[in-house]
């Protein structure tokens, strides 16, 4: 709809202005053009798997699976495709470095977290059992909470209602008539129909019918695009709501690996690299096409919850670190051979000083585009700070 995108940009603009840690979140496109600098080109190739491709910390969290047991996974892959699996390592590695610096950690202990780090990603691939990677305090109480969860919190985070409409406001816009029609006529189809009853146990057979739908503010990186929240009833008059997620999905900024065959249509390359990453999300997507644009689609789940890590104490930030990198090891190992998982290492734990047991490619990456979105995050909040309130 016409008079969205200004906005939207404003919003975009405020959010990244809040933290450091919020710009480096937002800021994927000066991620990716720092890989293609000369000092992102000194990065070693490893091999060609699917990766998040922005894999920062709020991209992780509890994710339930179509029966509802709830794992960690990567939780957001707008990005993915096969590409080198130390890009994820070293995004996973700035944000950790970022929320560091606004916990006001020295920055000897962001040299802790990066060993932590890349201690926790070799761990899963010698097939260690999960038991042997302690969750930290966080990943506990969001876990507990996921577990927990039901549809009326969902509901009042979501949508701050439990009655079967969207409220419009802040979070939720009107939709132009186009928009509504087209959401319509693609719950109307049987591959979205099968989507929604193949979950928590359904009725293959049940009707479905879209009950409101509205456009979705939400995100950062991705406003402006294509963002639908869709209320969904399953079963008639006393069966149950759900609350569907449409999402646009557009070309991919991270670097392919020139050999890569991945699905031309982007929503596919999401749920392809979904399935591959995040089986437990990848087994409740679909991609679609929505007014001639590429989207995928997945309901949204009481448990899918994403880590808010605002301050971090020394013992806590090494073991996030220690305990995502080991999730993000799990997902690109499975992909590999047991040759493939063996020269990768090899290749980790070369170029090691006899101060820093982690690769030092990997702490220079982190150092540098830490200098490099410091400074960027300071003029991003010049040219804004009429947003920002003082």
């Amino acid at each position: 709809m016409k008079g969205r995108q200004p906005v939207l940009e404003a919003t975009r603009n405020l959010k990244m202005a809040r933290s450091a840690h919020a710009y480096v979140r937002g800021s994927t496109a000066r991620f990716y053009e720092w890989l293609l600098s000369a000092n992102g080109l000194k990065v070693p190739s490893g091999p060609p798997v699917w990766i998040c491709g922005d894999c920062h910390v709020g991209n992780l969290g509890p994710i339930a699976n179509a029966k509802g047991q709830i794992q960690i996974e990567i939780r957001d892959l707008d990005q993915t495709v096969i590409g080198n699996p130390a890009h994820d390592l070293i995004r996973l590695g700035l944000s950790l470095a970022s929320a560091a610096r606004g916990s006001d950690l020295p920055g000897v202990m962001t040299s802790k977290m990066i060993e932590q780090l890349i201690e926790g990603y070799e761990l899963a691939f010698y097939g260690e059992d999960d038991a042997q990677v302690p969750k930290p305090e966080s990943v506990e109480i969001a876990m507990k909470n996921a577990i927990g969860r039901k549809w009326k919190q969902l509901a009042r985070e979501r949508i701050k209602d439990t009655k079967p409409t969207i409220p419009l406001g802040k979070r939720f816009w009107p939709m132009s008539k186009a928009e509504t029609r087209a959401i319509e006529e693609l719950f109307e189809t049987e591959k979205v129909r099968r989507l929604v009853t193949s979950l928590r146990a359904r009725d293959d057979n049940a009707k479905i019918k879209v009950l409101d739908a509205a456009y979705w503010v939400k995100g950062c990186s991705s406003l402006g695009n294509l963002r639908f929240a869709v209320l969904v009833g399953v079963g008639g008059a006393n069966g149950e709501l759900c609350l569907m997620d449409i999402k646009e999905a557009v070309k991919p900024l991270a670097p392919t690996d020139p050999n890569a065959k991945m699905p031309k249509d982007n929503g596919e390359r999401v749920v392809k690299g979904a399935w591959h990453l995040s089986p437990a999300l990848g087994d409740r997507m679909i991609s679609a096409s929505l007014l001639e644009r590429s989207v995928f689609i997945r309901e949204l789940l009481p448990q899918d919850l994403k880590f808010e890590i605002e301050h971090l104490n020394p013992d806590e930030a090494k073991s996030v670190a220690k305990f995502l990198a080991y999730i993000v090891g799990k997902a690109h190992s499975r992909q590999m051979d047991e040759a493939t998982r063996a020269a990768w290492l090899d290749t980790l734990k070369r170029q090691r000083s006899a101060t820093l047991d982690a690769p030092s490619w990997l702490w220079s990456s982190v150092v540098d585009l830490m200098m490099a979105h410091e400074g960027a995050y300071l003029n991003h909040c010049r040219i804004y700070s009429n947003l920002i309130a003082p």
